[in-house]
């Protein structure tokens, strides 16, 4: 009769079996320095962290500085290497410039592309156009996420390429498991994203809900205007395009899945369907892709999330979701980083002095700060996916062009403020 083999001794297994295929693939030079690597990281994981932060995007590696540059014992788990693409309109309004560096985040020597006007476009041709408010700027994921991965390695923090399969609170801690390891910890960000594994774990509400929503994205090589940031409705979705660093033009559009559907094949459907708006059809015939393949990601949620889960903080898209025509994803997710830094620090020190009042408070500063920004993302996705609602919106910018810039600033906040 065979023994039943516990979970921590077969993890504890795992963790061997994957030392020795390390030290197999090693030259004899590097032996050493692996076998101390190994060790010392599994010692550190057997050590109580002060925080595990689930996911390696904006927002969980912001939360990652941040916490590290304070001394804490920060764990980022992510399953990606890095750099990598990822699916994202990938322009930043500048709101987020004095945060950055206060963190000493240089994003300058990337050539990142400023842009400082918007560009909205109709499938029967009507144009509108305004300055934005604070302006912005276009960097890839590829190029941000990699500065930012640099600059948490440097401060500090322990990244492992790694999945989350569990999630256990007791005890006042939490036990975080992958298939190699259990790590423990006083307190966990949750910035695992749009939709992940983990929130099928947690049982989130909306994830039981299909949603009509997939995004498509790639870059390209061409001309367009190099300080505009453009959105070119089309029938059942709408599509950004602007430039990155290094003259690269970043396209990324959100389709309705039931239309997309239809067509055999994203060619195909970019064709029949977004070459109607004849800006945009002049846009992708005038640019050359740069990518393989278009990078594409369905089952986009824009319901409401909960800020605070099973005790996780969350942050970023894994806490909501604002309508990528907003184009202020990005910001949120670094300044939702803060908030939840600039608490969790409190928590850590003695200044809040109990999880319960932690969790009330990121709650109430997280909804004050971006609660209004959804709502308004939601209300002006639901006017510009439908025609009759999208050319009475146009013909009202025409007459009165400072409604588009109010209509910005509702979904963009002021310079976030640095104490």
């Amino acid at each position: 009769m065979k023994k039943k083999i516990s979970n921590k001794k077969r993890l504890k297994n795992n963790i061997l079996r994957r030392f020795f295929e390390m030290l197999n693939n090693s030259s004899i030079y590097l032996k050493y320095l692996v076998y101390i690597r190994f060790f010392l990281l599994n010692y550190n994981m057997e050590k109580k962290q002060d925080v595990v932060i689930i996911g390696g995007g904006l927002a969980g590696l912001t939360a990652a500085i941040h916490l590290s540059k304070k001394g804490l014992k920060v764990i980022l788990i992510e399953k990606s290497e890095y750099p990598r693409h990822k699916v994202c309109g990938e322009y930043i309004s500048n709101e987020v410039l004095p945060y950055l560096l206060s963190l000493d985040i240089d994003i300058s020597p990337s050539n990142s592309q400023q842009i400082s006007s918007f560009e909205f476009t109709t499938q029967n041709g009507k144009i509108a156009r305004t300055k934005l408010p604070l302006g912005g700027f276009g960097i890839s994921r590829y190029m941000l996420d990699n500065i930012l991965y640099k600059k948490a390695l440097s401060n500090g923090c322990i990244i492992l390429k790694d999945t989350v399969i569990a999630i256990s609170f007791e005890n006042d801690g939490f036990s975080v498991t992958t298939p190699n390891q259990i790590i423990n910890s006083k307190l966990v960000l949750g910035a695992f994203g749009k939709r992940s594994n983990i929130d099928q774990f947690l049982t989130r509400n909306f994830i039981a809900k299909k949603s009509p929503w997939l995004a498509v994205k790639a870059h390209y090589s061409g001309n367009v205007p190099k300080d505009q940031v453009s959105l070119h409705n089309f029938s059942g979705g709408y599509c950004g395009v602007s430039k990155v660093e290094n003259g690269i033009i970043n396209i990324c559009y959100l389709a309705d899945y039931a239309t997309f559907k239809k067509y055999k094949n994203i060619e195909e459907y970019q064709k029949n369907v977004l070459y109607k708006n004849l800006q945009l059809k002049s846009v992708f015939e005038k640019s050359t892709l740069l990518f393989e393949r278009p990078l594409t990601i369905s089952q986009i949620s824009f319901d409401k999330k909960r800020p605070v889960e099973s005790h996780i903080l969350m942050i970023g898209d894994a806490a909501g979701l604002i309508h990528p025509m907003c184009g202020n994803g990005m910001a949120m997710a670094i300044h939702s980083a803060k908030i939840a830094s600039e608490l969790v620090l409190k928590y850590h020190w003695g200044t809040i002095t109990s999880r319960n009042i932690l969790e009330k408070k990121y709650t109430i500063e997280w909804k004050k700060h971006f609660g209004k920004r959804l709502i308004m993302g939601r209300i002006l996705a639901s006017a510009l996916t439908n025609k009759a609602m999208t050319n009475i919106f146009v013909r009202l910018i025409a007459s009165m062009p400072s409604l588009l810039s109010i209509i910005i600033k509702q979904t963009h906040g002021k310079p976030i403020a640095v104490n």
